[in-house]
């Protein structure tokens, strides 16, 4: 990658960090500036940007679970908000040539229904760097969002083999048969890659390989490396390459970010009809609430799950790009539809950064539209008689738990966001219960102030969340004590200012940990 657009994407990238945007806010702004400068994107960079989006699905498919698609928030949520999307912006837009405006006046129904349903996507890429972000990709609103985001990728396969004028060749039947075939030998393999190298070099050969076996029998080739990342994602290593793969995933996923800026030449009227586009996405937000709702998801769920699916998506522009070489919408269509999408990643980022305190703050207005009857794991719980509070059951909080109980028998209660993880300490005996921190809702009917909760251990993954959280338990005049893990010393002074008791660096404390019990188990007397 040119050393030009590296420097570009990291200064525009901190500055965006630094006034609360996500980074990827920065690499998009970074594009249009440099794109003001004449640079252009060239062959090098738009492979980069490929090739992120090829391990950004292939990690989707590592973490899938099949059963999400089942649930009809999901797939009933993404169809029929589509099909009242492509609707409903068709006829605005019809409506809008019928005017005369420049671009619009020359739309006929067919390209009216085409723009409208490069529209109805959302981006995979924003939602899941998002959650990521925000460490929330085990929560429900993540399950909920990546669910409906894969029925659109399916929807957008079919469309793509519509459009194209061909379908899958007879190949693709026996690719389809062979995957069964060969998912054992994957599996085997990644068994013996160890945790090293190896691993990292299988991740990447993987998805490359599920892509050029689906391109070459007429498929999508990004459908093939999430399809092959599904298939290895029963493999207790699963969770291990996904980590391996994060840092080549996110350093890919720049170059995608920077070529949807850098590419195209907008005009003063393509900005214009761009902005009018963007400035639609509220309604979108609000569809999907209205949707989500009715299939008896809370209202921050909901909510949580709209913001993330509220901008436009990458993929517009393959179908606009496809509606270009068709000859059913001009060029000028392809640079609006570039700018819309850079646009609605603007507007959805702070709005998805401050999500918890938006809803924090409107709760009572956004519970209005929650059905009576709720989904099994959207009801409210009880932690009876606990006195101590673990909320996170990872590796940190599970030995924690396991140690307080240990030392203070059946008081402890553990706590987590993850349905999965949740069923799986239950099995073991641990009294654990359905929950998330980040959730004002959560804390409103935990309320800890009116229980016998004592101490509250966090041991989260983002220390945003741990900030919100103890603010969340102030508020409510809880008097007991709160302590939480960090990862970096630097996050420890945060904590203190939210007014946490006392914060353990993880890395440290391992450390002490460790010599600690090598003399309690070694002979002190070989070492004289």
């Amino acid at each position: 990658m040119d050393p030009v657009l590296i420097v570009a994407a990291f200064v525009l990238g901190v500055v965006s960090s630094r006034i609360g945007l996500p980074p990827l806010v920065g690499y998009l702004v970074a594009g249009f500036v440099l794109n003001r400068f004449g640079i252009e994107a060239g062959d090098q960079l738009e492979t980069i940007a490929d090739a992120g989006v090829t391990l950004l699905l292939f990690t989707i498919g590592l973490k899938l679970k099949l059963k999400s698609l089942a649930s009809p928030d999901v797939w009933a949520g993404a169809t029929i908000h589509m099909l009242i999307t492509v609707v409903v912006f068709g006829a605005g837009i019809k409506l809008l040539a019928i005017t005369g405006l420049p671009s619009f006046n020359v739309l006929d129904w067919k390209p009216a229904l085409l723009i409208a349903f490069a529209l109805s996507f959302s981006s995979t890429v924003f939602a899941v760097k998002v959650f990521e972000e925000k460490r929330e990709m085990a929560s429900r609103h993540a399950g909920t969002a990546i669910g409906i985001l894969i029925m659109q990728d399916i929807i957008a396969v079919v469309f793509l083999a519509v459009s194209s004028g061909k379908t899958p060749s007879i190949w693709a039947v026996a690719l389809i048969g062979a995957l069964f075939l060969i998912r054992p030998l994957l599996l085997r393999f990644m068994s013996r890659c160890g945790h090293g190298e190896l691993l990292m070099l299988f991740g990447i050969l993987i998805p490359a390989a599920g892509y050029g076996g689906f391109e070459l029998v007429g498929m999508k080739g990004d459908l093939g490396a999430l399809v092959f990342g599904m298939l290895v994602a029963v493999h207790p290593k699963a969770s291990e390459l996904a980590k391996a793969l994060l840092s080549f995933k996110d350093l890919f996923l720049v170059g995608f970010f920077l070529n949807i800026g850098i590419t195209g030449s907008p005009t003063l009227a393509a900005v214009g009809i761009a902005i009018m586009l963007a400035l639609v996405m509220p309604l979108k937000v609000a569809l999907f609430f209205g949707i989500l709702t009715r299939f008896k998801l809370r209202a921050r769920t909901s909510l949580l799950t709209s913001l993330s699916l509220a901008n436009y998506s990458e993929f517009g522009l393959i179908i606009g790009a496809i509606g270009v070489a068709n000859g059913w919408i001009g060029a000028d269509w392809l640079v609006i539809l570039a700018l819309a999408l850079s646009l609605t990643f603007i507007m959805a980022a702070p709005a998805n950064s401050f999500v918890h305190a938006i809803y924090a703050r409107w709760s009572n207005r956004l519970k209005r539209f929650e059905t009576v009857e709720r989904l099994p794991d959207e009801a409210p719980f009880d932690v009876g008689d606990a006195r101590i509070a673990v909320i996170g059951l990872g590796g940190i909080g599970t030995a924690a738990y396991d140690e307080m109980r240990r030392r203070h028998g059946d008081v402890v209660v553990g706590i987590d966001y993850d349905k999965d993880t949740v069923e799986t300490h239950l099995k073991h005996d641990r009294r654990v219960v359905f929950g998330d921190a980040s959730d004002s809702d959560f804390w409103e009917r935990i309320d800890p102030s009116k229980t016998g909760i004592r101490l509250v251990m966090l041991t989260l993954p983002d220390p945003k969340t741990v900030a919100f959280a103890v603010r969340q338990m102030n508020e409510r005049g809880y008097l007991g004590q709160i302590t939480a893990s960090v990862r970096y010393e630097d996050e420890v002074a945060v904590l203190k200012q939210a007014g946490i008791n006392a914060a353990y660096v993880v890395y440290e404390e391992a450390g002490v940990g460790f010599a600690d019990h090598v003399c309690k188990h070694m002979d002190r007397n070989y070492l004289y």
